[in-house]
């Protein structure tokens, strides 16, 4: 294996970018760009800190983010595990990316940028679901949103796939994996649901 020690090197690998390639870069969201983010009820967030790189999924019933005006994004930062990696790296980094998916589209928006935190409860409140409200909100600056080439999906089959999760590891399997058996992987896979019903906001 030959490895890519340099630009020089990788660029000499590969194409010039194409035309529409560079041309579907906007500095902030367009009427189009904008309906196809308020469609999306699933983005990808990616952050990078001290601490490494982190990507989450984040979900809604609704649009994912609301859109503030046409350079900012709005990110409830709905129940998770607590863990806050992406949500520290924003505190001490904030460079941040999301990329949105919208079931059946082959194609993916992503927008790159800089991300905040923001706690004002009025904030929080105004994303209120079932009288839960998220504690933080990410405010997301947009520096650049563009499509993403829709021949990943294509190859993959994402969307017209068959479920293929059934041969799958649980999470229980791979709790009880990792604590070699000192955690009780079935319990958990039972109560999950429940719990997650519960939990949801």
């Amino acid at each position: 294996m030959s490895e890519i020690t340099s630009l020089a090197q990788l660029e000499a690998l590969y194409d010039a970018p194409s035309e529409t390639s560079l041309t579907k870069v906007a500095p902030t969201l367009t009427p189009a760009y904008r309906r196809w983010i308020e469609q999306s009820r699933f983005c990808i967030l990616s952050t990078a800190g001290a601490q490494g790189v982190q990507a989450s999924p984040r979900g809604d019933d609704g649009p994912v983010v609301r859109v503030a005006d046409p350079a900012t994004l709005l990110l409830p930062d709905w129940r998770g595990n607590n863990r806050l990696d992406c949500l520290r790296n924003i505190v001490t980094d904030g460079r941040a990316a999301l990329m949105f998916l919208v079931p059946g589209s082959h194609n993916v928006i992503r927008v790159n940028g800089q991300a905040r935190l923001n706690a004002a409860p009025d904030l929080c409140a105004s994303f209120a679901r079932k009288d839960v409200a998220p504690r933080s909100v990410i405010v997301f600056t947009i520096s650049e949103v563009y499509f993403q080439c829709a021949r990943a999906l294509i190859r993959s089959r994402f969307w017209n796939a068959g479920d293929e999760s059934a041969d799958l590891p649980s999470m229980g399997d791979i709790l009880s994996e990792i604590t070699e058996g000192g955690f009780d992987g079935a319990s958990y896979d039972a109560q999950w649901a429940a719990r997650a019903d519960k939990t949801m906001w």
